[in-house]
């Protein structure tokens, strides 16, 4: 079995993103897990999709729920904060040494 590289994804837990292609285009949500592996990623309130659940002790009557699932990383640009767009970023280098991201349109620093 050949090891899978490791594919970069432009976007990290916690960000803000706006889905560009597909059914769900123009929705806004939170990124919740990353996959960089597979170059997938699942944001809040996107892709929801039911699934029909057994009863367990955590779900106790079982039935059909709603959960969100994955998407591809290339549907989705990152949010800036203070333009309020779905924007291309750059990165910039800190007087103290970190790189952070920046907002390519207003030049604000993105998370």
């Amino acid at each position: 079995m050949m090891a899978v590289a490791r594919q970069p994804v432009h976007v990290r837990k916690g960000d803000t993103v706006e889905v560009i292609a597909g059914r769900n285009r123009g929705k806004r949500g939170k990124v919740l897990r990353v996959f960089p592996r597979r170059g997938r990623l699942i944001v809040e309130g996107v892709h929801v999709v039911k699934r029909h659940a057994k009863p367990t002790p955590k779900l106790p009557q079982g039935g059909i729920v709603q959960k969100e699932a994955q998407i591809s990383a290339s549907k989705v640009m990152l949010v800036c904060g203070k333009c309020g767009e779905a924007v291309r970023f750059g990165h910039d280098h800190l007087p103290d040494g970190t790189k952070v991201r920046v907002c390519r349109n207003c030049g604000e620093q993105i998370g």
